[in-house]
Parts: structure tokens; C-alpha cells; sequence
């Protein structure tokens, strides 16, 4: 398997849940308000022997007419109609917007056309519900009318490689995925396991759904994944998207 990160670079976020770009090199953290978050936004694009995968999918920006996730693809040598599983953890809006993209008429239709799109029905549900301010329904209404959607319940596997894990904590019905090919094992743990640093410490976030429960699943993962070898995929990290945990 291939990894592929697609940093759409960082942002802060606080307690409106607007992320607002930042300069590493330039901007001063101290200057946002309290509380703010530094994060990376950082989509990865996994290559198989039988798929391209897309694993969540960033804010959805534009650049020049053109959806930034298609532009990094490209960059990457990555054909964006290539990607035949977009696999979701959540349904947040710093992961959903690349999902779908926006027609000159004001419709909105899915990116990845061609690509079957792996959610947790009952997370599909509760985002339609919860609404605002960390979903936007607006950016994924077009999956109601997209045949290409699978909706999962709990836990289960996919074309025998892809495992997915229904594990609530960051929200309450959160996913995560294992792929396993030719001897390697990757692990994406979405927002229950963004960042390296979390993994290490024992982190309660005030930000989860369930924080403890997030806690213990990362010290579970980093133990297991430590004694197998497993390679970690940081969906918010600045400085480590993919880290392999050596035996």
C-alpha cells in the first residue's frame, strides 16, 4: 500500500468551530482566542492493489474554480476519478467538505462520482439532525439522492482488507478504519486518534463526545499497534501525518 497525505494546511479552531487558516512561519497562536487549537487538515489517499481510497476528505475549499482536494491529488499523481472508496470517519465539517463540490447552477454533487462512499448510517442520521456549528448538513444533503453511498452499521469488513470500527468517543457514532495488505497493517483513527502527541499521553479532550473513552482507546491501539507494528495515519497533525510503531 501507498500513503498518501494531502495537507490542506493549518488552521486554528476555538469554540465557534470556524477554522481560520495560520502561518506557522508568520502568525501568533497567542494572538487567537483562548483556547484555540492548532490543527492540520490532512485528508490521506491510500493506494491498494485493487483501490485508490480516499480517507475523509478536508474543509472543501476551492482554489481557482477547482476543489483544493482535487488540486493536491493531481499534484500527488493522483487522478482524482481514480478513487473508488471514499471512506468516512465522521461526518464533521473539517471532514466532509471535499466530499461533495459545487456546480455553476448552485447544486451540489459528489466529488469522487465513481467512488462508493463508506458512512455509519446512524452518524449520516444524527449529523442531519445535530446540525450546526460542527455540521453542516448543507455540504452532504446530496447523499440522499447519491446512489454510490453504503451506509455501515457497527462494525464490519470491506472486500476482506478494510476493517471499520464503530467507536463513538469524538462523536457518537465515530469510526475508524484498519487496512491490512501484504503484511502491512494501517490504522486511521480519524478524530479519536488525531495527532501523535495523544497517543503518547494519557489526554482527556473537553472538546469529545466522550473524552475518557477516547483516552483509553488510543492507550488501547498504542499498545496494540506497538506490539504489531502498525502504521499510524494522523488526520490533524502538524508535523507527523504517518508514523510506523516499531516492533
Amino acid at each position: 500500500m501507498k500513503i498518501i497525505p494531502l495537507s490542506e494546511g493549518a488552521f486554528t479552531v476555538g469554540k465557534s468551530k470556524e477554522f481560520i487558516p495560520f502561518d506557522i512561519a508568520h502568525d501568533d497562536l497567542q494572538q487567537r482566542s483562548t483556547g484555540s487549537l492548532l490543527v492540520e487538515i490532512q485528508p490521506f489517499v491510500v493506494v491498494t492493489r485493487n483501490d485508490v481510497l480516499l480517507l475523509d476528505s478536508g474543509l472543501g475549499f476551492e482554489k481557482d474554480g477547482e476543489l483544493q482536494l482535487h488540486q493536491l491529488m493531481k499534484v500527488a499523481g493522483v487522478d482524482p476519478r481514480s478513487v473508488s472508496k471514499v471512506l468516512m470517519s465522521h461526518l464533521h465539517k473539517d471532514h466532509v467538505g471535499g466530499m461533495g463540490k459545487n456546480l455553476p447552477d448552485g447544486r451540489r454533487v459528489a466529488a469522487f462520482p465513481q467512488a462508493k462512499y463508506y458512512i455509519q448510517r446512524r452518524e449520516l442520521e444524527y449529523a442531519l439532525e445535530k446540525g450546526s456549528p460542527s455540521y453542516e448538513p448543507e455540504s452532504f444533503q446530496f447523499l440522499n439522492s447519491f446512489s454510490n453511498l453504503v451506509k455501515l452499521e457497527g462494525n464490519g469488513k470491506i472486500d476482506d482488507y478494510i476493517r471499520y470500527e464503530l467507536t463513538g468517543g469524538h462523536c457518537p457514532f465515530h469510526q475508524v478504519f484498519h487496512l491490512e495488505e501484504d503484511g502491512q497493517h494501517f490504522f486511521f483513527g480519524g478524530d479519536v486518534a488525531p495527532q501523535l502527541s495523544q497517543m503518547k499521553n494519557r489526554f482527556v479532550a473537553k472538546y469529545d463526545y466522550d473524552g475518557k473513552k477516547c483516552m483509553q482507546l488510543r492507550q488501547q491501539w498504542w499498545e496494540q499497534g506497538g506490539g504489531e507494528g502498525w502504521t499510524f495515519l494522523f488526520y490533524h497533525d502538524i508535523k507527523v501525518p504517518v508514523f510506523n510503531v516499531e516492533m
